[in-house]
């Protein structure tokens, strides 16, 4: 069964430490099954306790994965997929359409933000013990998600999005859990999850986000939790309506257990309105991010979600980095303040680009997707020779292999910095390399 490398040692660390050490040099292959925990602890002269531990260590690291009778066996893929390496680097002369920035000219500057705020601390310095959150960050935030229709709750602050949505998962999350999420969806989650020891079960969409019948069959299949993009969906710029925000609280209300996750990607850069999902589950977060409106380099995100959920949230954070730098917290508010984004204007300039490229596309027979944000989503028959086409012809587009599970091919295309003299030469190459597609849904 484990070919030439036996498994070593007396204790459940040394046990385990043996196992993963042989899976990163690939003597234990993705998928090998490893031996009974009986059978190995006699093979080890050891306790089966003893073994069992180790094996529950590897679970919670992510190396095996255990299926009941079925045994134990190395992981199918590694606990960090990187598909952050399945991309296409515009090489010098090349149009970068890939990368998933926002436009440097619509973000705001951000040295006057940071005098005041650095300012500010050398005034009021922040020393161990003090709140982590800026109060008046949480009030503005408070009463920002309020207008919007999302359910009360204490805020909290993150890193970023992606640091708040590992922390939400690891306060309920057990390794070996299931999570419920979108494909195609945000590459970097479909890491993530994983990576945390977690299952991932896709759920497919349409423009109007998640579709209600593939949550209800996620979540009938033992998913016990749903992370969702409520607009500007990375890759597809889907954003769920009024009607879908109905129809997928309806199925969550029918498994309350669930905890449920959203990711407003699309705060202050689209002008489509927010339907939340919150408030028919027991635990819930709701998570905004600074890094598409003013600046990835913030890290910055806010959260809210129940009592239990940010209790457990901020208290595994008082255990890590303690809080978000005041000094940053204080400089977002200052560009809140000085109204430093013009979300409308934000919201028009990317819509126009986005949607001048799906006429064109559309014009020229090819089907497209992007009802919000700065993506377009173009399902392709050959992802990758529409990928080497186009960079062939002076265009990098991201491969769709970054975003999807099981959904069908595609190339995403990032609309924030394209000039209207572009749109008509792009939609041609797009379509010489994509070739006309009948309409459907991209699931």
């Amino acid at each position: 069964m484990l070919g030439e490398y036996p498994i070593k040692g007396r204790r459940a660390a040394e046990i385990s430490a043996s196992v993963e050490a042989a899976v990163s040099a690939g003597e234990l292959r993705p998928g090998q099954l490893l031996p009974p925990m009986r059978e190995l602890a006699s093979t080890l002269g050891v306790n089966p306790n003893t073994v069992a531990a180790a094996y529950r260590t590897l679970r919670e690291r992510g190396v095996i994965e255990t299926d009941g009778r079925r045994g134990s066996r190395v992981r199918s893929k590694p606990a960090t997929t990187g598909r952050g390496f399945i991309r296409v680097d515009a090489p010098e002369g090349v149009r970068d359409v890939a990368s998933g920035n926002p436009d440097r000219a619509l973000l705001p500057p951000l040295a006057p933000a940071f005098a005041w705020a650095a300012a500010q601390g050398d005034r009021e310095p922040v020393l161990y013990g003090h709140a982590p959150v800026e109060p008046e960050v949480a009030r503005l935030a408070r009463a920002d998600l309020d207008a919007d229709g999302v359910p009360a709750g204490p805020v909290a602050v993150a890193s970023g999005s992606l640091d708040a949505i590992e922390r939400v998962l690891a306060a309920h999350l057990r390794p070996g859990d299931t999570v419920a999420v979108e494909d195609p969806g945000w590459g970097s989650l479909l890491d993530l999850v994983p990576a945390l020891g977690l299952r991932t079960v896709p759920v497919g969409l349409d423009d109007d986000g998640p579709l209600p019948d593939d949550l209800r069959r996620a979540l009938e299949s033992g998913a016990c939790a749903f992370v969702v993009t409520d607009r500007a969906q990375n890759p597809t710029g889907a954003a769920i309506g009024a009607a879908r925000a109905r129809a997928l609280r309806a199925v969550l209300r029918d498994h309350p257990e669930t905890l449920l996750l959203e990711d407003d990607h699309g705060h202050r850069i689209v002008d489509l309105p927010l339907h939340p999902l919150a408030g028919v589950t027991r635990h819930w977060a709701f998570v905004r991010s600074a890094a598409k409106a003013y600046g990835p380099d913030l890290r910055f995100a806010v959260l809210t979600g129940d009592d239990v959920t940010l209790d457990r949230v901020r208290g595994r954070q008082r255990l890590g980095p303690g809080w978000v730098s005041r000094i940053t917290q204080r400089a977002v508010l200052r560009l809140w303040a000085d109204g430093a984004v013009d979300a409308r204007a934000v919201a028009r300039a990317y819509g126009s680009r986005r949607d001048a490229l799906l006429a064109a596309l559309a014009a020229r027979g090819v089907e497209a997707h992007g009802r919000s944000g700065m993506n377009v989503w173009v399902p392709v028959p050959d992802e990758t020779g529409a990928v080497a086409r186009l960079l062939h012809a002076g265009w990098a587009v991201a491969p769709g292999a970054r975003f999807r599970i099981g959904s069908a091919p595609g190339i995403r295309i990032t609309v924030s910095t394209l000039d209207a003299r572009e749109i008509e030469p792009l939609a041609d190459l797009v379509a010489g390399a994509a070739g006309p597609s009948p309409t459907r849904n991209y699931v």
